[in-house]
């Protein structure tokens, strides 16, 4: 008897919708392995973008140097040769200590506080909002002036205006200069929760002369590795050896970034892949109680002409329906979230289409493969012992 594959869908689907509570928790396991694969891959890929975007704004041809060993450091004057090195475009010191800020009665303790020079935040990227910023003569002077975040004015001042205020820093009192206007996060921390000061101004108060943080930038980003080469060979002079100090720029740090975030999506979508499996051996379970209750019909189609590979072939399809309807409600409710964590908590989960038609061939994989067993059992029953079957 020849059964076209029309007519075996047909009976596989009227054979699914005969019970219709246990199809549906037999494609459970397969709706949330797909809807996790989609949900925690589309956020681990959001996550990734929202990050890299955010250290390319601050440009491709950043160069930063940090000093890690604490018996050696930059001086003054080192900056000055740094300056003038070909290719390097700006450059400014980060120095950070932690101290007590006060105004008026309030006041916050372990407050970051930075100490830059004018070019920091033209470096990376801040506009003002109001005041002026930090000047050549406020570094020469070593003068008590403090430019602020947008958070931090809030805290401190609330809805007035912070310029001319006098925030005490270290128990000295310094003179809001300037605040800067809001602006993303980075990977260093909140950026407009922040305080800077004159470097010299800082280096006196702390009672320190050393450097041990630089930001540079490049003149051109298509020249950025030659110009860190002769940064290296500069500190190789000063330091004696490169073991002293780590400097990189900000495509090694995209490229590192982009390698560990790729690790961990992989292993996100491992990790929900794995409830595929579940289903899959849920659906594996099922088929073999259907074909156990069905033992009789695989009788009487066999005794009227059904081939094993008409048997085969149907069980193989109610498998592949049952885990095809499962990956499609699990994409719909995988985009769902996606659209409700983008809205309501901020976060950027953009589903990838290629993320969407491999979670479906896995499950349609996993349909397949389960069903495969129980398909193959039903197709090698013989028609006698099927029909003596009660």
């Amino acid at each position: 008897m020849n059964i076209s594959i029309k007519n075996t869908l047909k009976m596989a689907l009227q054979s699914i919708m005969s019970n219709k509570m246990r199809t549906f928790l037999t494609m459970l396991g397969i709706i949330i392995g797909v809807f996790s694969v989609i949900v925690m891959v589309s956020i681990g890929q959001g996550a990734t973008s929202s990050v890299t975007s955010s250290i390319e704004g601050m440009g491709s041809n950043l160069i930063t140097i940090n000093i890690t060993d604490k018996n050696k450091s930059l001086k003054t004057s080192d900056l000055s040769e740094l300056e003038i090195l070909e290719g390097v475009d700006k450059l400014s010191p980060s120095v950070s200590w932690s101290t007590t800020a006060k105004f008026a009665l309030y006041s916050e303790e372990n407050r970051s506080v930075m100490g830059v020079n004018e070019n920091y935040t033209a470096i990376n990227n801040y506009e003002l909002a109001e005041g002026r910023w930090i000047s050549p003569l406020d570094v020469e002077n070593r003068n008590k002036v403090v430019l602020i975040g947008s958070e931090m004015a809030e805290n401190f001042f609330g809805a007035f205006s912070p310029i001319g205020e006098e925030i005490g820093i270290n128990g000295v009192k310094f003179t809001v200069v300037g605040m800067l206007k809001e602006k993303e996060g980075t990977l260093s921390g909140n950026s407009n929760d922040i305080a800077l000061i004159p470097y010299t101004t800082g280096m006196r108060q702390f009672k320190t002369n050393a450097i041990s943080n630089l930001v540079i930038q490049g003149e051109a980003s298509d020249d950025i590795e030659g110009t860190q080469k002769r940064l290296e060979v500069y500190l190789n002079e000063v330091f004696g050896s490169d073991t002293s100090y780590r400097i990189f720029n900000q495509e090694e740090l995209l490229s590192t970034l982009a390698d560990i975030t790729g690790t961990l999506t992989l292993m996100l979508g491992g990790i929900a892949g794995i409830s595929l499996f579940v289903g899959g051996i849920g659906i594996m379970n099922i088929m073999l109680v259907t074909v156990t209750e069905r033992t009789r019909e695989i009788g009487i189609r066999k005794a009227i002409g059904a081939r094993r590979s008409n048997i085969l072939t149907q069980f193989l399809i109610e498998s592949s329906v049952i885990s095809c309807i499962g990956g499609v409600i699990g994409i719909i409710l995988g985009l769902a979230v996606n659209v409700i964590l983008s809205k309501s908590l901020g976060l950027t989960a953009s589903a990838d289409y290629k993320v969407i038609l491999i979670s479906f061939g896995f499950s349609l994989f996993v349909g397949i493969f389960f069903g495969m067993y129980p398909a193959n059992k039903a197709s090698k029953l013989k028609p006698v012992d099927a029909l003596r079957y009660e």
